[in-house]
């Protein structure tokens, strides 16, 4: 049975940072790319960040840009989320998902990610 795990979410001041962890079990994805998403109450889950199976594709939201940063450790099955300079509009459940496709190349389609964690909170302070 396919399960991701979320963890490393917390209550941080803004302008801190916070690293983020999706621990992956009952298979590989190492041929996936993977992601993460955010939502907020009464809003529409949101596209943080993507890496594609071989890291060759990295994409952000602009909201994010230049301040958060997505990576994986294939041997671990474990996709990561550094937060740095946090704001409060980074208030949110973060997710982490799975692409469908095996091997993709370029952005999944938000609609193409068909395993998905819990979540974890993440609250910034003003």
């Amino acid at each position: 049975q396919v399960q991701l795990v979320e963890s490393g979410g917390g209550l941080v001041q803004a302008g801190g940072s916070l690293r983020l962890s999706c621990a992956a079990s009952g298979r590989s994805f190492s041929d996936r790319s993977m992601a993460w998403f955010r939502q907020t109450p009464g809003k529409e889950r949101e596209f943080v960040a993507a890496l594609g199976w071989s890291a060759g594709g990295i994409y952000y939201a602009d909201s994010v840009k230049g301040r958060f940063t997505i990576s994986r450790d294939n041997a671990k099955n474990t996709v990561y989320l550094q937060m740095n300079s946090l704001k409060p509009e980074d208030t949110a459940v973060y997710y982490c998902a799975v692409d469908k496709v095996w091997r993709r190349r370029g952005l999944t389609p938000d609609s193409d990610y068909d395993y998905w964690g819990q979540g974890t909170q993440v609250t910034v302070s003003s």
